[in-house]
């Protein structure tokens, strides 16, 4: 949109007012610049830092080495057991998460009433507010003890616990995108395949979700690269050996992740030697990996976004009716049943073994050759009860979680808990540094990714156009919200506390809490910016107000809801991480508060994860821990989800 401006009106302009626009114009773009600026400044620090490492061991070698040894005679730097831990996580993970959140997202969508839409949404969402940590400690005390009974082993820590954490770590993500993709199906699709005489289910499965295949593909893409980056809880719960299963759908073997390794070795890691290079080179490879996985999701909601062009009913609505079929389509059905037998029988696997695998792909067979003898409604009515029972299944686990947490912590959350610093390692007193170092660790990270963000959301949506500047700084902003929360750690420590001098330091956390919430306020602000009508900035420029004061007394106030929404998201977010600050901000015990940003400090979630896994008999204070944390966390996102479900109504 370009107006020219006017000399009269009720605003005065002259040069000075035209100096002043650009110098605005020029602060709002070097905003805009530097989430690109910064994806590439973390990428070219991490290659300068892993580069040697390469070099020397040789990069095939590094990648194909099957034993990870750095400390070792001679030493080892294979990781392709981390690669394989790490895809054998997410791959379990995604196993679990995909069909449960993508047939909660159809029963949220399709199916809810008004009434349990508006609990089990937002229910849904405070999955992503628990912190990874809490995820970790409740996977760690309450998972793979389950494990272990159950399956009769000496260890839960496992495989399988990391899937299953990551699962539910993932689901959030797939439910909101998938659910969002489906909600955007126009109506006039469903009106016609119900009008040609399908029934609900028939219309919901060959019309609804065919045409929102695509973001379904998106919130699947997005998951894998929520667990691929996740630190803390695989860390926790999938005991660490850097091996690879044998056989290799043994489950119940312990693994290592890239990110895990990471997390246990760069605090121990001579600063400078080869293992510190190879540490990087670790980071080089996770990076490029979410980074393509990334590349992959943003394209694909690319596409979502052209399909959703106006023209887009008048051009596909034929196409999205049952018996209209492209011809990629119509040559891949008859292989349909085989893929969807062969996924059903990849879960028995691991499970069961091959008996397990060759009898659920037997079941998966015979099940689909009865499915001609069903009937429309019997197969709807099977269809909607799954989907209930998937978004009930999902609930659960939410309340199961929370229950746990709750139970076990309401009887040490006391006052002197609250106000008293930690003793006897934390298994008395109290987490008084801890709770304010949180929140000193939040406010700063806020005060610096607030004016960056709004300023590159106000570049971006009032001062472009759609062109190729502004993709590329969406996509470094979409890779830089994509990139894993131990890189940034890894950043923070390698340039703030090394190269800078900050040492390990309030201020070196704050920054690098601020680089990981930059996207999310980016993001929030700029869709609160769109939603503003066109009517209400072209009123103003006709009563001769210039750019930056149409922006400033026009867009910005309908808009502050949102942008309120965005940052609380990211105070939620910063307040629940822990890998950021595990190398560059956080000690583990501290009386007394920092005198200054360049003193250490303590922080709820590292305080957790040390009492978790290095503090024995100090139950009473881990699960009051816990409980203050997810209490802190999920106020500020019930907070967000109030603000915007009002801003909606209005």
């Amino acid at each position: 949109m370009t107006v020219p401006e006017q000399s009269t009106g009720v605003f005065r302009h002259g040069r000075v007012g035209r100096a002043k626009e650009g110098i605005i114009r020029l602060l709002w773009f070097a905003c805009a610049i530097f989430s690109v600026a910064v994806i590439l400044f973390i990428l070219a620090f991490l290659l300068i830092d892993g580069f040697p490492i390469f070099v020397q061991a040789g990069f095939l070698e590094i990648l194909t080495g099957t034993v990870w040894n750095p400390t070792g005679t001679p030493p080892l730097y294979g990781i392709l057991p981390l690669i394989a831990g790490t895809l054998l996580v997410m791959a379990g993970a995604m196993a679990m998460a995909v069909p449960l959140g993508i047939g909660s997202a159809i029963y949220i969508a399709e199916l809810a009433p008004a009434r349990v839409k508006a609990i089990a949404k937002p229910a849904i969402e405070l999955l992503a507010g628990i912190p990874s940590v809490v995820y970790g400690f409740f996977g760690l005390i309450v998972l793979t003890d389950w494990i272990r009974v159950t399956f009769g082993v000496p260890s839960g820590e496992s495989w399988l616990a990391g899937s299953l954490l990551l699962g539910i770590m993932s689901l959030p993500t797939i439910i909101s995108v998938s659910e969002d993709a489906i909600t955007s199906v126009p109506r006039e699709f469903r009106e016609g395949s119900l009008a040609l005489g399908a029934t609900r289910w028939q219309t919901i499965s060959r019309v609804v979700v065919p045409s929102a295949v695509s973001g379904i593909t998106a919130a699947v893409i997005l998951g894998m690269g929520r667990a691929i980056g996740e630190t803390m809880a695989v860390l926790m719960v999938t005991g660490n050996a850097a091996i690879i299963p044998d056989p290799l759908w043994n489950v119940l073997s312990p693994v290592r992740t890239l990110t895990g390794t990471l997390g246990i070795e760069m605090g121990e890691v001579a600063i400078g030697s080869a293992h510190y290079h190879a540490l990087f080179g670790v980071a080089v490879v996770l990076l490029v990996i979410t980074l393509l996985v990334n590349l992959a999701a943003t394209f694909i909601l690319a596409r979502i976004r052209q399909q959703n062009a106006p023209n887009v009913l008048s051009c596909r609505t034929e196409g999205a009716l049952p018996k209209e079929r492209s011809s990629l389509s119509s040559r891949l059905e008859p292989l349909r049943p085989y893929v969807l037998i062969a996924i059903v029988a990849l879960l028995g696997l691991p499970i069961a073994g091959v008996p397990g695998y060759f009898g659920v792909a037997l079941m998966g067979y015979c099940l689909w050759r009865l499915k001609a003898r069903v009937t429309p409604k019997i197969a709807q009515k099977v269809a909607f009860t799954l989907l209930l029972a998937s978004t009930l299944a999902v609930i659960a686990i939410l309340a199961i979680i929370l229950s746990d947490i709750i139970i076990n912590g309401l009887p040490g959350l006391t006052w002197e808990f609250l106000t008293e610093p930690p003793r006897n390692l934390g298994r008395a007193g109290g987490i008084f540094p801890a709770l304010v170092g949180t929140l000193y660790l939040v406010a700063g990270a806020i005060a610096i990714a607030l004016p960056l963000g709004i300023g590159a959301a106000i570049y971006l949506t009032e001062y472009t156009r759609e062109g190729r500047l502004t993709r590329t700084i969406r996509t470094g902003t979409d890779l830089l919200n994509g990139t894993p929360s131990i890189v940034f750690g890894l950043f923070g420590f390698a340039f703030l506390v090394l190269s800078l001098g900050f040492g390990v330091s309030l201020i070196a956390g704050q920054v690098t809490l601020a680089l990981m919430v930059l996207p999310t306020i980016i993001r929030t602000t700029e869709e609160s910016l769109k939603n503003v009508p066109l009517a209400l900035r072209e009123g103003s420029f006709a009563l001769g107000a210039t750019r930056w004061q149409t922006i400033s007394r026009v867009v910005i106030p309908p808009a502050i809801p949102g942008i309120i929404t965005g940052a609380i998201l990211s105070i939620g977010r910063a307040a629940g991480e822990t890998a950021p600050i595990l190398f560059t901000a956080a000690v583990f015990s501290q009386r007394f508060l920092p005198s200054s940003l360049f003193e250490p400090v303590m922080a709820l979630p590292y305080h957790l994860y040390i009492l978790a896994t290095n503090v024995p008999g100090a139950d009473t204070n881990k699960y009051a821990t816990a409980l203050v944390l997810l209490i802190l966390v999920v106020l500020i996102y019930s907070v967000a989800i109030l603000i915007r479900t009002k801003s909606q109504k209005n």
